[in-house]
């Protein structure tokens, strides 16, 4: 889903700061995940997305049967070598814009799994936006995380600068690299 699809259309600076938060109050209300659960994290995922804690209050009850109708991978759990390649071909096919949380430390960092076989951080191979701790986190955190990104997305630029901004943003994001800080 590619937000209101007007904006891709319009000068820079032409639209009213009402217009502009407008369309990122919807924007940011109308996220459709696409879930990538790969361990024990995919498991606290789905209970997020039961009555109990229900994520259809954020705008999300829609999960995507597609990567081409999400806009919102969720990666929960640990990533394999072997999976590396069918996330990033997700990520790809997902629709402009597009976001990412990597829920649980192994999806951050690899976890306590430091070898050969599982990717240190999801952030190696799809630029992430927001990165949720824990083993497993809760489905409170990942509530969390979603109204933290609903933040960033209603904030987002629009106008001919918007693709700049997001790809500048996900080329900072690949070149970083996890062992320093952002400034180092």
């Amino acid at each position: 889903m590619s937000g209101l699809g007007f904006e891709e259309h319009l000068p820079a600076g032409f639209l009213l700061t009402t217009v502009e938060k407008a369309a990122g109050y919807a924007r940011a209300h109308s996220v459709w995940p696409a879930f990538f659960g790969l361990a024990c994290c995919a498991i606290e995922l789905l209970a997020a997305g039961g009555p109990r804690h229900d994520l259809g209050r954020f705008g999300m009850e829609r999960v995507a049967n597609s990567p081409r109708q999400a806009d919102l991978m969720i990666v929960a759990g640990r990533v394999s070598q072997k999976m590396a390649p069918v996330m990033r071909q997700v990520y790809d096919q997902m629709s402009e814009p597009k976001w990412v949380i990597s829920m649980g430390v192994c999806a951050s960092s690899g976890g306590m799994f430091n070898n050969y076989a599982i990717v240190q951080g999801a952030d190696h191979i799809v630029p992430v936006d927001i990165y949720l701790p824990g083993c497993p986190p809760s489905p409170e955190m990942l509530m969390d995380a979603i109204l933290k990104l609903h933040d960033k997305i209603q904030n987002m630029q629009l106008g001919v600068n918007r693709q700049r901004q997001i790809t500048e943003l996900e080329q900072a994001r690949l070149r970083h690299d996890p062992l320093r800080p952002m400034g180092g």
